[in-house]
């Protein structure tokens, strides 16, 4: 795994690629996690957004499923947290084109 993309290969053999959006340490759970995408869109035209635990100081780590409530809220977020800078961001860049 690079810091930008790394490769998985599914149960049929197939090799799949997906970007890195971001890594972090949750001081709740003590634990690293990796959210990631492969950029395929649901049927409201979101873009699909994985996550999963990984060990940073190994680099052939094995993603591990998030399996608790907790960990899914801490994730959860900070998505909501960054796409609420996203839209601001946004939102001023199209004030400054004006």
């Amino acid at each position: 795994m690079n810091k930008n993309s790394f490769t998985m290969i599914d149960e049929n053999g197939n090799e799949l690629v997906y970007d890195v959006l971001f890594t972090f340490e949750s001081e709740e759970t003590h634990k690293n996690y990796i959210v990631y995408t492969d950029n395929t869109k649901d049927s409201k035209g979101n873009v699909e957004v994985y996550a999963s635990i990984y060990d940073p100081s190994d680099p052939h780590s094995r993603l591990e499923a998030i399996e608790t409530d907790k960990e899914w809220k801490v994730i959860e977020t900070i998505l909501d947290t960054l796409q609420e800078e996203v839209r601001k961001q946004a939102g001023s860049n199209q004030n400054n084109e004006q």
